[in-house]
């Protein structure tokens, strides 16, 4: 019997997670990484970022994050897994591979990138992820703001924004995180559309993670964490609340519009600011399938837990609430990655 390959597209942690899924369902995948590395977006993301749960809890089934346990993991640290992962998989990894199209092609599939390849797969695990496609909310007076609007996605260190006046526009946790640590250069305020709500990191003597590992609500299904959580919330230690209460760091109702050099607040109030950062999180960077159909009318993935609604042989990982409040984390995605492997083997087995 023929082995069907699959071209996974993306080489992060769910790319990863995928190949190694589709390995052990008896496929051949073929990893397509857009970067000069195997480690997805980590690299690009801010220097003091550390990762929300603790390294117990951020690895891989059989590759336990090395170190410490109880410790948070830096962005270099997780860049550094991931690359040691990706060395001991024993699968074909392409790196400098972007992708540009994804066409159907004979009933699979035709995979071109940016540097002239072309692949024919029987199918395609989509895990490109959303790093490069960050979310902006349009706000009146914005194309005339006279400051510096940025994405967090281009933000690295502190010490650029220094003696500025910033609002950090964002009551997630990279939003909380990276103002905090900005309080520390400059006068901060997060702009929020509803207050942050805090989760206690440590609880009972145990961090949150045991918790949602031990109750299995890091398994629960969306519609199920749409009746618990309202919001985003915020894992904190009890700095991210001291520095609020001691006035360390500012929280207001998001600003109504810009006003040249200005912000307008909600109570009708005009401030001049330096720089407006949104850490407004990101959308599936998926323009790659808009030529056959496999996007809803926003330009969204057409699937159910991570199954293409619209083309056998097609998946994806990665997306944020994909099957579980887990699905777009390192401690979560295998659980994703193993369940559409099974599904797109069935798929293709099924194949005339």
């Amino acid at each position: 019997m023929k082995t069907q390959r699959i071209v996974v597209v993306g080489g992060g942690q769910s790319g990863l997670a995928g190949a190694r899924a589709a390995r052990d369902a008896g496929l051949e995948p073929v990893v397509l990484e857009a970067s000069n590395r195997v480690a997805g977006s980590w690299p690009q993301y801010y220097d003091s970022l550390t990762v929300f749960s603790p390294a117990r809890y951020s690895g891989f089934p059989g590759a336990p994050f090395p170190g410490d346990p109880d410790r948070y993991p830096t962005r270099d640290e997780v860049v550094a897994y991931l690359e040691s992962y990706a060395a001991g998989l024993g699968v074909d990894i392409r790196t400098g591979q972007r992708v540009e199209s994804v066409q159907e092609r004979g009933g699979g599939f035709e995979v071109r990138t940016a540097s002239g390849e072309t692949l024919t797969a029987d199918g395609v695990v989509v895990a490109s992820g959303s790093f490069a496609n960050p979310y902006v909310p349009l706000l009146p007076g914005m194309q005339g703001f006279t400051g510096q609007a940025m994405h967090v996605a281009k933000y690295r260190d502190p010490k650029v924004l220094a003696d500025r006046r910033v609002v950090v526009v964002g009551g997630g946790n990279s939003g909380v995180q990276v103002g905090y640590e900005l309080a520390e250069v400059a006068q901060v305020t997060l702009a929020v559309r509803a207050p942050v709500q805090f989760v206690p990191q440590v609880r009972g003597g145990r961090d949150m993670h045991f918790w949602l590992t031990t109750l299995r609500l890091d398994l629960l299904p969306p519609q199920a964490l749409r009746q618990l959580i309202r919001g985003t919330p915020v894992f904190d230690t009890g700095i991210y609340q001291d520095a609020l209460s001691t006035g360390r760091l500012d929280q207001r109702e998001l600003f109504t519009a810009f006003d040249g050099d200005s912000v307008v607040w909600s109570d009708g109030s005009r401030e001049p600011v330096d720089v407006v950062l949104f850490a407004t999180g990101y959308r599936p960077a998926v323009g790659y399938l808009a030529g056959i159909g496999a996007l809803d009318a926003n330009g969204a993935p057409q699937h159910r837990k991570g199954v293409s609604l619209t083309h056998p042989g097609l998946a994806y990982l990665g997306l944020e609430f994909q099957r579980s409040f887990s699905s777009n984390t390192l401690r979560g995605v295998h659980r994703d990655a193993g369940f559409v492997a099974k599904v797109l083997a069935r798929q293709l087995r099924r194949r005339p």
